[in-house]
């Protein structure tokens, strides 16, 4: 029994150090679960109905959002008697930094890609069909040149 525990905990550990890339983004895209990370960073370690005075939401819904900003393994939870209280998991936040480094470098490349493939059309369009020029009709000869 107690190496079935431990090799749930070893598990649960090498889960928790790899944080999934697609919770990591759910979690930071939504503007208020970024506001309740900005808040646990400024108060440190606080319950969900501390971060609730300060939200323009619910207790449950700051519930919610620490549960989605947990599963990316960027808070942590402690009980202490009946209180949770949540805190920003400081040795997940390297990682998430490095994960959005990695998820901007590939957005730069696709968006340099687009842009290039954008900037050849256009080359290639000019090269091919010049502008027409319009026929010079006899209202144009009166107005003038």
């Amino acid at each position: 029994m107690a190496r079935l525990r431990s090799a749930s905990r070893r598990r649960q550990t090498r889960m928790s150090r790899a944080i999934s890339e697609e919770a990591l983004l759910e979690a930071v895209a939504d503007t208020s679960r970024r506001r309740v990370l900005d808040l646990l960073l400024a108060h440190g370690e606080v319950t969900p109905t501390a971060l609730a005075e300060e939200l323009p939401f619910t207790r449950q819904a700051v519930t919610k959002h620490l549960a989605v900003l947990d599963r990316a393994g960027l808070v942590a939870s402690t009980r202490r008697g009946r209180e949770v209280r949540y805190s920003i998991r400081p040795e997940h936040l390297d990682i998430a930094v490095r994960a959005m480094a990695k998820v901007a470098a590939r957005w730069d490349a696709r968006l340099g890609a687009i842009k290039r493939m954008a900037e050849s059309n256009a080359v290639a369009r000019k090269k091919v069909a010049p502008p027409l020029k319009r026929p010079r009709t006899t209202l144009d000869s009166k107005a003038g040149p």
